[in-house]
């Protein structure tokens, strides 16, 4: 019998104010675990934490070394994590001629060194009771890289990189960690984007979604709860075996072997 029951676990995901990492929140709160989460405002803190009892949401900029030590200080007061999602990042789309040092940097930071900094203070407990879970929210991007998310492809390509280097270094002490690859997901990125190409053909953002979506091979995008559903199951008992891998969530999207 598949086993989903994480109650006695506890789980931080960071950037849940919406999309994927709200999703993952709620999903793993109901399957039990309870879960700390960030966001950058306090309205989104506030309506997520009201889930359930066993959410609770933290202010935290994750672009910033010293609010990213800051959170990790109270889930550390708290208890610390058993599953550790990074999640947090942005997609920014820009000219690579027209970038600046400080535009890479930053991105590098939220993106990237978020991770990094979480999973290096997170995953010392997981060790000693040799049981973690560490789940890498990367994207297609960072397989299937393109000019208008230079930075943010090479970003989460990295975190694809750190998340295998990191599985083969510590699967032997129960800590699994895998990577997730969202594809096209309907989330506030997409709808931007959309609504971006609606005013300019003077269409809709539902029809330039539904145009879009329709070149997936289930087509549709994606929701946020499916992309959810893989993390939330990356870490149960049942992905037991499951180290090292790079999951792509995509209805289908690609042609490689």
């Amino acid at each position: 019998m598949i086993d989903l029951n994480l109650e006695g676990r506890q789980a931080v995901v960071t950037g849940a104010s919406l999309g994927i990492g709200e999703a993952a929140v709620k999903e793993l709160a109901d399957m039990g675990a309870s879960v700390i989460f960030c966001a950058r405002n306090q309205e989104a803190v506030n309506e997520l934490s009201g889930y359930s009892e066993k959410v609770i949401g933290l202010v935290a900029d994750l672009g910033e070394k010293e609010s990213t030590e800051a959170f990790l200080d109270q889930v550390e007061a708290a208890g610390g994590a058993d599953i550790l999602v990074n999640n947090v990042g942005a997609s920014p789309s820009r000219n690579f001629l027209y970038m600046s040092d400080e535009d890479w940097t930053d991105l590098h930071e939220l993106n990237l060194m978020s991770a990094v900094r979480c999973t290096r203070r997170l995953l010392p407990k997981m060790r000693k009771q040799q049981w973690g879970r560490i789940i890498m929210v990367s994207s297609g991007a960072g397989k299937y890289p393109n000019a208008a998310t230079i930075d943010y492809g090479a970003t989460k390509a990295a975190m694809i990189s750190v998340g295998k280097s990191l599985s083969k270094k510590y699967g032997s002490d129960g800590v699994l960690v895998n990577s997730v690859l969202p594809g096209l997901i309907r989330t506030a990125m997409w709808e931007r984007a959309a609504t971006e190409i609606a005013e300019a053909s003077e269409t809709s953002m539902e029809a330039e979604l539904e145009k879009r979506g329709s070149g997936v091979p289930v087509g549709r995008y994606g929701t946020s709860k499916e992309v959810a559903d893989v993390i939330a199951f990356l870490c149960s008992n049942s992905a037991a075996y499951i180290n090292g891998a790079s999951i792509e969530v995509n209805g289908g999207n690609t042609a490689h072997i």
